[in-house]
């Protein structure tokens, strides 16, 4: 991550608040010890909870490990789309045994990512993708836990492979950044968006026309940290700890009491993961 910046200061608290989608192990944390400094410098802003999530097999493998460290840590586990390519049947049957695992609250992140594909050395193909998004679908049906979704410039065919392979109860799009069209279409679909520090992007006009459009009961909030830190500290890195600036910048968009869509958002990612 870019060290450039320094860290964003403690934001002014807003309680109560879940990080839908952070990645704690890219955000530092190795133990007990490093996990629980993370979780105890979120829990000052407010954000008691999180969802740390896993997009490859080490990472699955901590996920699952900080979820039974931490009480206040639950664990998302998959095989990110653009490593799609290593899904052989040794690591289908580890990611299934850690998605088993009863801290574990969603099978994730996976989908389709079409940006890196002839970029990204060793990147999956678009056919490995969504082989892999298929067998992740089938997962979360069989474990009758939510799918969370990684969406990059793949719109219409994700829609298309849920739609052909039938979507679990619950679908999460992690980080959602599309457009009102495709907001619409998720919230038509009974979706769940999960808007992360993006949605504070001064640039990003369309996502914050698609944030007004999602009813209270189908909206997460998610720091993905390290990654997206919002505005105005774009740079810096990012922690659980961050997610008042993304929650208070969508309420203005939105037009909502800060605290109203926190605690909206809240009871949604109790209901939605049955934390």
């Amino acid at each position: 991550m870019p060290k450039d910046r320094p860290a964003p200061d403690l934001p002014e608290p807003l309680s109560p608040l879940v990080d839908a989608h952070t990645h704690l192990d890219s955000c530092g944390a190795h133990d007990a010890t490093s996990v629980a400094a993370i979780i105890d410098r979120a829990e000052k802003a407010g954000v008691g909870r999180v969802v740390t999530v896993a997009d490859d097999l080490a990472a699955a493998r901590f996920a699952v490990d900080a979820a039974h460290w931490d009480p206040r840590v639950y664990a998302a586990v998959a095989i990110h789309p653009t490593r799609a390519n290593v899904l052989d049947d040794t690591t289908k049957a580890e990611i299934e045994r850690l998605a088993a695992d009863p801290r574990t609250v969603a099978v994730g992140e996976t989908g389709l990512d079409y940006y890196w594909p002839g970029k990204l050395e060793g990147c999956a193909s678009v056919e490995d993708q969504v082989e892999g998004f298929r067998w992740h679908i089938d997962l979360a049906k069989r474990l009758r836990k939510p799918l969370m979704i990684h969406n990059r410039e793949a719109d219409h065919d994700l829609l298309t492979v849920l739609l052909d392979e039938g979507a679990p109860e619950t679908v999460i799009f992690h980080c959602f950044s599309s457009d009102a069209t495709m907001a619409l279409a998720c919230v038509e679909a009974g979706y769940v968006l999960s808007f992360s520090g993006t949605v504070s992007f001064r640039n990003a006009r369309e996502l914050h026309e698609a944030a007004k459009l999602v009813p209270d009961d189908q909206l997460l909030v998610e720091t993905d940290a390290p990654y997206l830190t919002p505005h105005p500290f774009r740079g810096a890195p990012n922690e659980p700890y961050c997610l008042p600036y993304t929650v208070r910048s969508l309420a203005e968009t939105r037009g909502q009491d800060p605290f109203e869509l926190a605690a909206a958002s809240t009871a949604n990612a109790e209901r939605v993961y049955r934390l």
